[in-house]
């Protein structure tokens, strides 16, 4: 299907999702009411025309840092967090899908009976036919993180940025929850990011942006303008490019 004549800066995006923002207060867990806000925000700008897809974390239900300090090998910890990111990934389906936003889950990891294997051309397919592509199951290999899969298959969909969701409105120097005096940036260069080691997404993610000349957009999606407004063009958050575009 063709793209419609929206007048907005992207036209297909990948919305990077931490695990966390599908959990309620106590940081654990899955609360439909947040996936329910997180449909809400994406269907807004779906139904001006944006093909939209997603690759979401597990931190609200499995963290493997806690595997691996007690003993777990790495391997199996990140597979288990693999798991749990299709867990979530199925949530914001069905969140989706009640508010009438017809959506498709693919899995790196192959379980068929609740998501689609993870196959390049259907997704972009599914895109195409103006369904919602919710990504799950990471790379599909550990040692990967999400933001690397975010990475990685919005560079395989084509999309024109990777949009990282997150609770404040941009990169700081520092944490601005604890530091009244933070500073934050409008704009970064991949190589500023990486250097000053800021946490934007780890260095693996920012490295493969950097060599495809993909932008990293980062927001808050709990602003409810936030979305709109970067699609339209208009400054907002933290844009991550090449220092001359």
């Amino acid at each position: 299907m063709a793209h419609k004549e929206n007048g907005l800066k992207f036209q297909r995006i990948l919305l990077k999702l931490s695990g966390e923002s599908l959990a309620g207060e106590d940081g654990f867990g899955i609360n439909p009411d947040q996936a329910t806000y997180i449909a809400q925000r994406v269907k807004e700008v779906h139904e001006m025309g944006v093909d939209v897809a997603i690759v979401i974390g597990a931190g609200n239900l499995w963290r493997g840092r806690r595997g691996l300090h007690a003993g777990m090998d790495r391997a199996t910890a990140d597979y288990m967090g693999m798991l749990a990111t299709v867990m979530n990934a199925l949530a914001l389906m069905d969140a989706f899908e009640r508010i009438g936003v017809f959506t498709r889950v693919q899995s790196a990891i192959e379980m068929r009976s609740v998501a689609e294997p993870y196959i390049r051309r259907r997704a972009i397919r599914h895109l195409e036919k103006d369904r919602v592509v919710i990504f799950g199951g990471g790379t599909g290999n550990p040692y990967f993180s999400t933001d690397t899969a975010a990475a990685l298959r919005a560079m395989e969909i084509d999309a024109n940025v990777l949009i990282k969701a997150t609770k404040v409105d941009g990169v700081y120097d520092k944490d601005p929850n604890k530091h009244p005096d933070a500073e934050k940036f409008d704009r970064l260069t991949y190589i500023d990011t990486l250097n000053r080691r800021l946490e934007v997404m780890d260095s693996t993610a920012v490295s493969l942006c950097m060599e495809n000349k993909l932008p990293i957009l980062v927001l808050n999606l709990w602003d409810e303008e936030a979305l709109l407004k970067a699609l339209r063009g208009e400054r907002i958050g933290t844009l991550v490019n090449e220092e001359d575009m």
